[in-house]
Order: structure tokens, then C-alpha cells, then sequence
């Protein structure tokens, strides 16, 4: 007997998979893309977004055929300027005083498809302000290396919370999955959400 398509998650974030966990969805199978996140010339955040996430979920689906494949990417822009995921301290200090008193998008884009197709996308955008930073704030947060890796350079379920004057839209967006769009995209495509987590199970255990 053939097993039942499973729900693959195309990232390595550790973010992601909890945020699935968090509603009831455990993935099977967790496949880190390798893209060149690289943005094209006169690209917009929403754009890289988007086709990041494409290429993450077209990339993984072919290593995985005959399952639903989820991917997703973060983009954090100032206006058209797209902030990097820091590798080092300096790159990160950069990120928070170009945040410190402004607002900023926090752009989201999911992508999925199902065993046979189709595919869907959606792409949603969050509006968070920071507080006017103080040097000792910004070193304070840069000493517990809690940025490193993240878009922008800080993650706001963590010390960051502690900076954000205003946040509009979705929450779990800025953490790094949109978590009412994506349970929504993948019901629309078929996958059994609501008993996602017992599905897992038994796909897992073949």
C-alpha cells in the first residue's frame, strides 16, 4: 500500500518548522534549498521574496515528488533597500541603526504546491517599528548574537520584542511564516490541515 503524500518543508529554518508545529502541522520530510539569495539588479523586496520562495519550493519538489512542498522567504526592507541577514557584527549594527526610529516591511512570501500541481503563492506584509535605538541597546542586543543569520538582523520573538513600538499585520509573518495564509494555502491545495499532524505520523513511520 502506497503511502499517503506528506507535507515537506523546503527550508532549514528551525523558525518555520516550529511555526508549523505551533498550529498542528508537523512536516515529514525537511529539505534545505540551496538558492542564491542573492537580489537581482533593480529588484523589488517584494520580487526577491517571491522568487526565492518559488525557486525553494520548485528546487525541493523535485527531490521529493509525490508530496505537498511548502516554501517560504523573508525579505525586512526600508523603502526599496533590502537588509541582509547578517554574517558578522558589523553587518548587523548596520541593520539596526538604519531600523532604530523607523518603520520597516517585513515581506513574507509562501509558496506550495501539491503532489500533481498546481501551485499557489501568496505573499504578505507586515509594518514594524522600532523605538530610537541607543548605542548601548544596540550593543547590548548585538552581545547575545541572537541576529545572526536573521533577516534584518534581529528576531522579534526574541530581546528585539523589546524595541518594537508598532507592529501592523501578522506577527508570526515577522517571525518568519505567516501562519493564517500558509494553513489557508495548503487547505486550498488539498493537504488535510487539520489532521496534518496524525498524517505526518504515518508517512513518517513507512
Amino acid at each position: 500500500m502506497n503511502s499517503p503524500p506528506g507535507l515537506v518543508l523546503a527550508s532549514a529554518s528551525a523558525r518555520r518548522l516550529k511555526l508549523l508545529r505551533q498550529i498542528g502541522l508537523q512536516p515529514h520530510l525537511v529539505i534545505a534549498a540551496e538558492i542564491d539569495e542573492t537580489p537581482w539588479r533593480n529588484e523589488t523586496p517584494p520580487q526577491l521574496a517571491r522568487r526565492l520562495a518559488q525557486s525553494k519550493m520548485a528546487q525541493v519538489h523535485g527531490q521529493a515528488p509525490g508530496n505537498y512542498v511548502l516554501g517560504a522567504d523573508t525579505v525586512v526592507a526600508v523603502g526599496r533597500r533590502i537588509l541582509p541577514k547578517p554574517i558578522d557584527n558589523e553587518e548587523a549594527r548596520r541593520c539596526l541603526e538604519l531600523l532604530s526610529g523607523r518603520r520597516h516591511h517585513v515581506y513574507t512570501a509562501v509558496a506550495a504546491t501539491a503532489p500533481e500541481g498546481p501551485e499557489r503563492m501568496r505573499l504578505v506584509d507586515s509594518v514594524v517599528a522600532f523605538k530610537r535605538l541607543t548605542t548601548g541597546e544596540i550593543e547590548w542586543y548585538l552581545a547575545n548574537d541572537e541576529w545572526c543569520g536573521k533577516a534584518g538582523g534581529y528576531a522579534i520573538q526574541g530581546r528585539a520584542a523589546r524595541f518594537v513600538r508598532f507592529l501592523r499585520g501578522s506577527y508570526s509573518n515577522v517571525v518568519g511564516l505567516p501562519l493564517f495564509e500558509t494553513a489557508n494555502l495548503l487547505e486550498g491545495l488539498g493537504y488535510p490541515v487539520l489532521g496534518g499532524a496524525s498524517f505526518a505520523q504515518v508517512a513518517r513511520s513507512e
